[in-house]
């Protein structure tokens, strides 16, 4: 998210409809400029991926959302020397067509995949597959898909991520749910399915959120943190947290991330 400017002055009526009207399609987050801020881990995804599409020569992304990130990351290397094969994957169909529009000119070709099932790809066709924030790994199929050498590079959300705005719209999550997506346990399913964890780093970064406009976009955008989410059944406990905004100030939660680094034995 954006760094913040100010307060977005506003009633909670519309501060509800404006959140509730902003469409949600890709992972672009330019919207909440001066209405919300996350810290960004220490490792820069983005520009890293960047330099590993410069030495690769088949990529692979895996739930490329609107393929913002792939865009800019391509868009660095496009004067050097970019993947002579470039492909992603998305499962949802309003982020198919976005990515599509936005990575055709770029000579990407987007797959329509459901997040659950295999890759539609042959063994070893890639040399290097990546994903940022991927809803869940498939270690098998990245393994398969993968040439002996080759790398999984891949930015993922870490367990109880922004639980403080979970919490307080669900209460308190079991420890099974809080502990989920831990890389302690993803490093273990890697290496179940024959990848060599080279690097496993992770961090916790504060967010804060200004107005409760910017809560419930990032609530319909990020669907899975309060599943069911609607502006009408939590209505109440919107209203108390907009009181709470006015008075105390921004609504303070962490997101967790780590980098992850596999690679496939020779």
């Amino acid at each position: 998210m954006a760094e913040h400017r100010n307060p977005h002055p506003a009633t909670f009526e519309d501060l509800l409809a404006e959140g509730a009207s902003v469409p949600t399609e890709g992972w672009d987050f330019s919207w909440f400029e001066g209405r919300a801020t996350e810290a960004r881990p220490s490792w820069g995804y983005a520009v890293s991926l960047s330099e590993r599409l410069g030495r690769a020569s088949a990529v692979l992304d895996v739930q490329t959302g609107g393929g913002e990130v792939l865009d800019f990351a391509l868009a660095r290397v496009a004067a050097a020397k970019p993947p002579l094969l470039t492909i992603a994957t998305e499962g949802w169909s309003p982020n198919v067509a976005k990515a599509t529009a936005l990575l055709r000119p770029r000579g990407v070709a987007v797959v329509a995949a459901a997040d659950d099932d295999p890759l539609p790809f042959a063994d070893g066709a890639f040399d290097l597959v990546v994903s940022r924030h991927p809803v869940r790994p498939h270690w098998e199929e990245i393994a398969r898909v993968l040439q002996p050498g080759g790398t999984y590079f891949a930015q993922h959300v870490g367990p109880a991520s922004v639980f403080e705005l979970v919490e307080y719209f669900l209460g308190p999550q079991p420890d099974d749910v809080r502990g989920a997506r831990h890389p302690d346990r993803e490093r273990a399913d890697a290496e179940a399915a024959g990848l060599d964890v080279v690097d496993l780093r992770a961090e916790r970064l504060r967010m804060e959120f200004h107005d409760i406009g910017a809560v419930v976009y990032f609530l319909r955008k990020v669907v899975w943190m309060v599943p069911g989410f609607t502006v009408e059944a939590y209505e109440q406990r919107l209203r108390e947290l907009h009181e709470r905004i006015r008075t105390d100030g921004p609504f303070v939660a962490h997101s967790t991330r780590h980098l992850f680094e596999a690679r496939k034995s020779d």
